[in-house]
Protein backbone atom coordinates (compact mmCIF):
# COMPACT_ATOMS: atom_id res chain seq x y z
CA UNK A 1 0.00 0.00 0.00
CA UNK A 2 1.43 3.22 -1.22
CA UNK A 3 0.31 7.23 0.18
CA UNK A 4 -0.45 9.23 -2.40
CA UNK A 5 -2.26 12.90 -1.99
CA UNK A 6 -2.97 11.95 1.65
CA UNK A 7 -4.85 9.19 0.96
CA UNK A 8 -3.81 5.34 1.07
CA UNK A 9 -3.95 3.65 -2.87
CA UNK A 10 -3.48 0.02 -3.03
CA UNK A 11 -1.10 -0.85 -5.49
CA UNK A 12 -2.97 -3.33 -6.89
CA UNK A 13 -6.33 -1.51 -7.59
CA UNK A 14 -4.65 1.50 -9.27
CA UNK A 15 -4.78 1.60 -13.12
CA UNK A 16 -1.43 3.48 -13.15
CA UNK A 17 0.89 2.94 -10.35
CA UNK A 18 4.71 5.05 -10.73
CA UNK A 19 7.34 5.14 -8.36
CA UNK A 20 10.71 7.21 -8.89
CA UNK A 21 9.82 6.81 -12.51
CA UNK A 22 12.88 8.19 -14.55
CA UNK A 23 13.25 8.79 -18.25
CA UNK A 24 16.96 9.89 -20.08
CA UNK A 25 17.50 10.33 -23.91
CA UNK A 26 21.07 9.63 -25.01
CA UNK A 27 22.11 12.08 -28.08
CA UNK A 28 25.67 12.42 -29.74
CA UNK A 29 27.04 15.28 -31.03
CA UNK A 30 29.49 16.26 -33.43
CA UNK A 31 32.71 18.29 -32.17
CA UNK A 32 35.69 19.25 -33.61
CA UNK A 33 39.12 16.96 -33.29
CA UNK A 34 42.28 18.81 -33.62
CA UNK A 35 45.28 16.81 -34.53
CA UNK A 36 49.10 18.11 -32.40
CA UNK A 37 50.06 19.06 -36.14
CA UNK A 38 46.98 21.06 -37.33
CA UNK A 39 46.24 22.57 -33.75
CA UNK A 40 48.92 24.97 -34.32
CA UNK A 41 47.44 26.20 -38.00
CA UNK A 42 44.12 26.50 -36.22
CA UNK A 43 42.70 23.45 -38.62
CA UNK A 44 40.55 20.78 -37.39
CA UNK A 45 41.49 17.04 -38.76
CA UNK A 46 38.15 15.74 -38.37
CA UNK A 47 34.86 15.43 -36.11
CA UNK A 48 34.30 13.10 -33.24
CA UNK A 49 31.40 12.50 -31.05
CA UNK A 50 29.86 13.51 -27.50
CA UNK A 51 27.31 11.75 -26.28
CA UNK A 52 25.47 13.92 -24.01
CA UNK A 53 22.78 12.61 -21.74
CA UNK A 54 19.16 14.41 -21.18
CA UNK A 55 16.86 13.99 -18.12
CA UNK A 56 13.36 14.58 -19.32
CA UNK A 57 11.13 12.82 -16.27
CA UNK A 58 13.48 13.03 -12.89
CA UNK A 59 11.93 10.19 -11.03
CA UNK A 60 8.48 10.87 -10.63
CA UNK A 61 5.42 9.32 -8.37
CA UNK A 62 1.91 9.59 -9.08
CA UNK A 63 -0.94 6.65 -8.82
CA UNK A 64 -4.16 6.91 -11.23
CA UNK A 65 -7.04 5.62 -9.59
CA UNK A 66 -10.38 3.53 -11.86
CA UNK A 67 -12.74 5.74 -12.88
CA UNK A 68 -11.13 9.29 -12.71
CA UNK A 69 -9.70 11.72 -14.76
CA UNK A 70 -5.88 12.17 -14.44
CA UNK A 71 -4.20 15.14 -15.25
CA UNK A 72 -0.14 16.30 -15.95
CA UNK A 73 -0.27 20.27 -15.98
CA UNK A 74 3.02 21.79 -17.29
CA UNK A 75 4.50 24.04 -19.63
CA UNK A 76 5.68 22.54 -23.11
CA UNK A 77 9.41 20.32 -22.06
CA UNK A 78 7.72 19.80 -18.46
CA UNK A 79 8.40 16.24 -19.03
CA UNK A 80 4.20 15.43 -19.87
CA UNK A 81 4.91 13.95 -22.84
CA UNK A 82 8.03 11.56 -22.28
CA UNK A 83 5.79 10.53 -19.44
CA UNK A 84 2.69 9.44 -21.27
CA UNK A 85 4.87 7.59 -23.88
CA UNK A 86 6.03 5.37 -21.16
CA UNK A 87 2.86 4.66 -20.01
CA UNK A 88 1.47 3.79 -22.97
CA UNK A 89 4.42 1.22 -23.74
CA UNK A 90 5.68 3.23 -26.98
CA UNK A 91 8.82 4.21 -25.08
CA UNK A 92 10.90 2.09 -22.52
CA UNK A 93 11.67 3.41 -18.89
CA UNK A 94 14.95 4.14 -18.25
CA UNK A 95 14.62 3.47 -14.35
CA UNK A 96 12.10 3.33 -11.61
CA UNK A 97 8.74 1.52 -11.45
CA UNK A 98 5.82 1.65 -13.52
CA UNK A 99 2.93 -0.44 -13.85
CA UNK A 100 -0.31 0.18 -16.34
CA UNK A 101 -3.44 -2.14 -15.66
CA UNK A 102 -1.26 -4.17 -12.87
CA UNK A 103 1.16 -4.92 -15.51
CA UNK A 104 4.93 -4.41 -16.65
CA UNK A 105 5.51 -2.52 -19.94
CA UNK A 106 8.87 -4.17 -20.07
CA UNK A 107 7.33 -7.42 -20.04
CA UNK A 108 3.64 -6.94 -21.45
CA UNK A 109 3.87 -4.01 -23.90
CA UNK A 110 1.36 -5.30 -26.08
CA UNK A 111 -1.56 -6.43 -23.80
CA UNK A 112 -1.22 -2.89 -22.10
CA UNK A 113 -1.56 -1.59 -25.85
CA UNK A 114 -5.08 -3.78 -26.54
CA UNK A 115 -6.44 -2.34 -23.60
CA UNK A 116 -5.48 1.73 -24.05
CA UNK A 117 -7.14 4.08 -25.70
CA UNK A 118 -4.24 7.25 -27.32
CA UNK A 119 -5.05 10.49 -28.68
CA UNK A 120 -1.80 11.57 -29.72
CA UNK A 121 -0.22 15.33 -29.68
CA UNK A 122 -0.46 14.91 -33.01
CA UNK A 123 -3.23 13.85 -35.31
CA UNK A 124 -2.77 10.81 -37.12
CA UNK A 125 -5.78 9.99 -39.06
CA UNK A 126 -5.69 8.84 -42.98
CA UNK A 127 -6.72 11.89 -45.17
CA UNK A 128 -7.60 10.34 -48.28
CA UNK A 129 -9.84 8.32 -46.52
CA UNK A 130 -13.73 9.46 -44.95
CA UNK A 131 -14.72 9.84 -41.54
CA UNK A 132 -16.15 6.34 -41.28
CA UNK A 133 -13.68 4.48 -43.12
CA UNK A 134 -10.99 5.99 -40.35
CA UNK A 135 -13.14 3.87 -37.64
CA UNK A 136 -13.65 0.77 -39.55
CA UNK A 137 -9.69 -0.06 -40.54
CA UNK A 138 -8.59 1.20 -37.05
CA UNK A 139 -10.70 -1.32 -35.85
CA UNK A 140 -10.11 -3.89 -37.86
CA UNK A 141 -6.57 -3.95 -35.94
CA UNK A 142 -8.23 -4.95 -32.64
CA UNK A 143 -9.07 -8.46 -34.77
CA UNK A 144 -12.55 -6.92 -33.89
CA UNK A 145 -15.79 -8.70 -35.95
CA UNK A 146 -17.05 -6.52 -38.95
CA UNK A 147 -20.07 -6.17 -37.75
CA UNK A 148 -18.99 -5.08 -34.17
CA UNK A 149 -16.67 -2.63 -35.80
CA UNK A 150 -19.70 -0.94 -38.05
CA UNK A 151 -21.96 -0.79 -35.10
CA UNK A 152 -19.19 1.24 -33.01
CA UNK A 153 -17.93 3.29 -35.97
CA UNK A 154 -21.75 4.73 -36.00
CA UNK A 155 -22.19 5.16 -32.33
CA UNK A 156 -19.17 6.87 -31.81
CA UNK A 157 -19.53 9.43 -34.72
CA UNK A 158 -23.11 10.18 -32.98
CA UNK A 159 -21.02 10.40 -29.72
CA UNK A 160 -18.59 12.91 -31.37
CA UNK A 161 -20.89 14.76 -33.26
CA UNK A 162 -19.90 13.54 -36.61
CA UNK A 163 -22.48 11.51 -37.99
CA UNK A 164 -23.34 13.86 -40.42
CA UNK A 165 -20.09 13.86 -42.01
CA UNK A 166 -19.38 10.66 -42.10
CA UNK A 167 -19.25 9.86 -45.69
CA UNK A 168 -16.73 13.09 -46.06
CA UNK A 169 -13.19 12.57 -46.93
CA UNK A 170 -11.24 13.97 -43.80
CA UNK A 171 -8.32 16.56 -45.43
CA UNK A 172 -11.27 19.39 -45.22
CA UNK A 173 -11.79 18.77 -41.96
CA UNK A 174 -11.22 21.37 -39.55
CA UNK A 175 -8.81 20.94 -36.82
CA UNK A 176 -11.45 20.94 -34.30
CA UNK A 177 -13.57 17.94 -35.98
CA UNK A 178 -10.05 16.55 -36.40
CA UNK A 179 -9.46 16.09 -33.01
CA UNK A 180 -13.59 14.83 -32.45
CA UNK A 181 -12.49 11.93 -35.26
CA UNK A 182 -8.96 11.08 -33.51
CA UNK A 183 -11.06 11.14 -30.42
CA UNK A 184 -13.56 8.65 -31.59
CA UNK A 185 -10.95 6.54 -33.15
CA UNK A 186 -9.26 6.17 -29.96
CA UNK A 187 -12.18 4.72 -28.43
CA UNK A 188 -13.44 1.84 -31.07
CA UNK A 189 -11.24 -1.09 -28.79
CA UNK A 190 -13.42 0.13 -25.97
CA UNK A 191 -10.30 0.52 -23.57
CA UNK A 192 -9.90 0.49 -19.99
CA UNK A 193 -7.78 3.57 -20.42
CA UNK A 194 -7.76 6.40 -22.27
CA UNK A 195 -4.42 8.45 -22.60
CA UNK A 196 -4.82 12.62 -24.38
CA UNK A 197 -2.08 14.45 -24.87
CA UNK A 198 -2.80 17.76 -25.13
CA UNK A 199 -5.99 17.58 -26.65
CA UNK A 200 -6.76 20.58 -27.43
CA UNK A 201 -3.83 22.39 -28.47
CA UNK A 202 -3.94 24.46 -31.53
CA UNK A 203 -8.02 24.24 -31.65
CA UNK A 204 -10.01 27.76 -31.31
CA UNK A 205 -11.49 28.48 -28.17
CA UNK A 206 -15.13 27.27 -29.56
CA UNK A 207 -13.62 23.91 -30.60
CA UNK A 208 -12.24 23.18 -27.56
CA UNK A 209 -15.29 23.43 -25.58
CA UNK A 210 -16.44 21.16 -27.81
CA UNK A 211 -13.79 18.60 -26.96
CA UNK A 212 -14.13 19.39 -23.73
CA UNK A 213 -17.77 18.38 -23.79
CA UNK A 214 -17.14 15.20 -25.43
CA UNK A 215 -14.39 14.37 -22.57
CA UNK A 216 -17.00 15.04 -19.89
CA UNK A 217 -19.26 13.37 -21.37
CA UNK A 218 -16.65 10.16 -20.80
CA UNK A 219 -15.93 11.11 -17.71
CA UNK A 220 -19.47 10.62 -16.72
CA UNK A 221 -19.86 7.35 -18.27
CA UNK A 222 -16.79 5.71 -15.97
CA UNK A 223 -13.91 6.30 -18.63
CA UNK A 224 -10.61 6.58 -16.90
CA UNK A 225 -8.64 9.41 -18.69
CA UNK A 226 -5.16 10.79 -18.36
CA UNK A 227 -4.30 13.87 -20.29
CA UNK A 228 -1.29 16.58 -20.28
CA UNK A 229 -2.02 20.06 -21.22
CA UNK A 230 -0.81 23.27 -20.47
CA UNK A 231 -3.81 24.82 -20.60
CA UNK A 232 -4.93 25.72 -17.10
CA UNK A 233 -8.79 26.53 -17.90
CA UNK A 234 -8.70 22.51 -19.41
CA UNK A 235 -7.25 21.26 -16.19
CA UNK A 236 -9.79 22.65 -14.25
CA UNK A 237 -12.63 21.29 -16.25
CA UNK A 238 -11.92 18.26 -16.88
CA UNK A 239 -9.62 16.84 -13.89
CA UNK A 240 -10.19 15.21 -10.96
CA UNK A 241 -6.43 15.53 -9.98
CA UNK A 242 -3.30 16.37 -10.95
CA UNK A 243 -0.13 17.19 -10.80
CA UNK A 244 1.71 20.12 -11.80
CA UNK A 245 5.32 18.92 -13.48
CA UNK A 246 8.49 21.08 -14.23
CA UNK A 247 11.98 20.40 -15.64
CA UNK A 248 10.80 16.62 -15.19
CA UNK A 249 9.58 16.65 -12.49
CA UNK A 250 6.29 17.18 -10.31
CA UNK A 251 6.66 19.83 -8.17
CA UNK A 252 2.50 19.92 -6.87
CA UNK A 253 0.11 17.26 -6.60
CA UNK A 254 -3.61 17.10 -5.55
CA UNK A 255 -7.21 17.97 -7.18
CA UNK A 256 -7.36 21.76 -8.44
CA UNK A 257 -9.02 23.62 -5.85
CA UNK A 258 -6.75 21.83 -3.24
CA UNK A 259 -3.76 23.02 -5.35
CA UNK A 260 -5.40 26.57 -5.38
CA UNK A 261 -6.15 26.62 -1.95
CA UNK A 262 -2.64 25.51 -0.95
CA UNK A 263 -0.74 28.02 -3.51
CA UNK A 264 -2.49 30.81 -4.10
CA UNK A 265 -4.91 33.30 -2.22
CA UNK A 266 -8.73 33.23 -3.20
CA UNK A 267 -8.42 36.83 -6.04
CA UNK A 268 -5.79 38.24 -7.53
CA UNK A 269 -5.39 41.80 -9.00
CA UNK A 270 -4.24 41.95 -12.07
CA UNK A 271 -2.70 45.73 -12.67
CA UNK A 272 -1.07 46.99 -16.09
CA UNK A 273 0.87 50.58 -14.72
CA UNK A 274 2.68 53.13 -16.73
CA UNK A 275 5.81 52.18 -18.22
CA UNK A 276 7.49 54.55 -16.34
CA UNK A 277 6.93 53.63 -12.94
CA UNK A 278 6.22 49.39 -13.54
CA UNK A 279 10.45 49.17 -13.44
CA UNK A 280 10.19 50.51 -9.54
CA UNK A 281 6.36 49.19 -8.40
CA UNK A 282 7.73 46.01 -6.89
CA UNK A 283 9.24 47.85 -4.02
CA UNK A 284 6.42 50.74 -3.85
CA UNK A 285 3.79 47.31 -3.77
CA UNK A 286 5.09 45.62 -0.77
CA UNK A 287 2.74 44.96 2.08
CA UNK A 288 -0.26 45.87 -0.14
CA UNK A 289 -1.12 42.33 -0.48
CA UNK A 290 0.38 38.82 0.20
CA UNK A 291 2.50 38.45 -2.52
CA UNK A 292 3.39 40.54 -5.32
CA UNK A 293 4.69 39.05 -8.54
CA UNK A 294 5.72 41.39 -11.00
CA UNK A 295 5.83 40.20 -15.00
CA UNK A 296 6.68 41.79 -17.98
CA UNK A 297 3.52 42.39 -19.00
CA UNK A 298 1.51 43.20 -15.46
CA UNK A 299 1.50 42.86 -12.13
CA UNK A 300 0.23 40.74 -9.78
CA UNK A 301 -1.11 41.05 -6.35
CA UNK A 302 -2.30 38.49 -4.39
CA UNK A 303 -4.74 38.87 -1.67
CA UNK A 304 -8.03 37.02 -0.19
CA UNK A 305 -10.41 40.86 -1.01
CA UNK A 306 -9.12 42.33 -4.47
CA UNK A 307 -10.96 45.73 -4.51
CA UNK A 308 -9.10 46.06 -0.95
CA UNK A 309 -5.71 45.52 -2.44
CA UNK A 310 -6.98 48.06 -5.40
CA UNK A 311 -7.44 50.84 -2.29
CA UNK A 312 -4.55 50.21 -1.15
CA UNK A 313 -3.09 50.23 -4.41
CA UNK A 314 -4.66 53.91 -4.97
CA UNK A 315 -3.48 54.92 -1.51
CA UNK A 316 -0.42 54.87 -2.54
CA UNK A 317 -0.38 57.19 -5.26
CA UNK A 318 -0.39 54.91 -8.08
CA UNK A 319 -3.21 55.11 -10.86
CA UNK A 320 -3.02 52.07 -12.98
CA UNK A 321 -3.95 52.28 -16.50
CA UNK A 322 -6.10 49.30 -16.21
CA UNK A 323 -7.05 46.55 -13.08
CA UNK A 324 -8.78 43.43 -13.13
CA UNK A 325 -10.01 41.43 -9.63
CA UNK A 326 -9.73 38.04 -10.68
CA UNK A 327 -10.26 34.26 -9.07
CA UNK A 328 -6.98 32.61 -8.42
CA UNK A 329 -6.10 29.70 -11.19
CA UNK A 330 -3.58 27.07 -11.62
CA UNK A 331 -1.43 29.36 -13.63
CA UNK A 332 -1.06 31.26 -10.29
CA UNK A 333 -0.39 28.37 -8.64
CA UNK A 334 2.27 27.24 -11.00
CA UNK A 335 3.83 30.62 -10.96
CA UNK A 336 4.27 30.35 -7.37
CA UNK A 337 5.84 27.04 -7.88
CA UNK A 338 8.47 28.24 -10.26
CA UNK A 339 8.62 31.61 -10.47
CA UNK A 340 6.97 31.45 -14.23
CA UNK A 341 3.54 31.44 -15.93
CA UNK A 342 2.76 28.56 -17.64
CA UNK A 343 3.09 30.14 -21.27
CA UNK A 344 6.73 30.89 -21.20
Amino acid sequence: MVEGNGSAVETSSALIHARGLTKRFRASEPIARRSRASAGRGRSSGLQRRVREFTAVDGVDFDVRRGEVFGFLGPNGAGKSSTMRMIGCVSPVTDGTLRVLGMDPAVDGSRIRARLGVVPQEDTLDVELTVRENLLIYGRYFDLPRSVVRERADRLLEFVQLAHRANERVDPLSGGLKRRLTIARALVSEPELLLLDEPTTGLDPQARHAVWDRLYRLKQSGVSLVLTTHYMDEAEQLCDRLVVMDDGKIVAEGTPRQLIDSYSTREVLELRLPAAVADTVGERLDGSAQRVEVLPDRVLLYADDGEAALVRVHDLGLEPESALVRRSTLEDVFLHLTGRTLVD
